[in-house]
């Protein structure tokens, strides 16, 4: 995986905009030094991949920034044995994170264009574990449930109850909950009498669209 282009510009981003604010999980670190974050930009932005911010993949949707993308990684604890749910695919780049990280990652697109550039980018990568579903991710993909992490990777005015339900005891789902500009980074660990629920953070992230999520407007 190493093998592909700007693998100095990986290490320093995973050194200086990762490691440096305090996530250590070696396992993450080491996936997001080997996916390839300029594969799932489009031109011109994907001259700055490796910069310290979200940047736009068309569609009016954007990848987050590399620490973003660490944080909730790491806040679900991925495990190789894991099953998981991504909402939103973008352009594949999380998924792509996960894949590294996880037995097998689900991720839902409302948006049918955008859910064919991220099957084209995971192609090129030759990333196999992974099933982009074209749908509403409020309401999950129960086919594949249950799931050990759930990513919401849109703003949710609240988390959807049936993400709730498609999340196994013991399991942990992470989102960004809140308004359409401003939300809290969440998460939920889910238990034998229901969720805990833990803040880390102030985030912006587009609105998630959907019957559990916000109105399309």
């Amino acid at each position: 995986m190493n093998t592909f282009p700007r693998a100095d510009e990986r290490s320093r981003m995973v050194e200086h905009q990762i490691r440096s604010r305090g996530i250590t999980n070696s396992r993450v670190l080491t996936a997001m030094r080997e996916i390839p974050r300029h594969l799932f930009i489009p031109p011109p932005y994907n001259t700055s991949a490796y910069e310290d911010a979200p940047l736009p993949i068309g569609n009016g949707q954007t990848i987050s920034q590399p620490y973003i993308v660490a944080l909730m990684t790491a806040l679900i604890d991925p495990l190789p044995e894991d099953r998981v749910l991504e909402i939103g695919a973008g352009s594949g780049y999380q998924a792509a994170i996960l894949s590294m990280l996880v037995q097998q990652v689900t991720t839902i697109e409302r948006i049918p264009a955008v859910a064919d550039l991220a099957r084209e980018n995971l192609v090129k990568i030759g990333l196999q574990n992974i099933s982009i579903i074209v749908g509403d991710g409020t309401r999950g993909y129960p086919d594949h449930a249950p799931y050990d992490g759930i990513m919401i990777t849109a703003a949710t005015p609240e988390i959807p109850p049936p993400l709730i339900d498609q999340l196994t005891i013991g399991g942990i789902l992470v989102a960004p909950v809140g308004g359409r500009e401003i939300q809290e980074l969440i998460t939920l660990t889910r238990n034998e009498n229901g969720v805990v629920r833990s803040s880390h953070g102030g985030v912006r992230f587009v609105p998630l669209i959907g019957e559990h999520g916000w109105a399309d407007s």
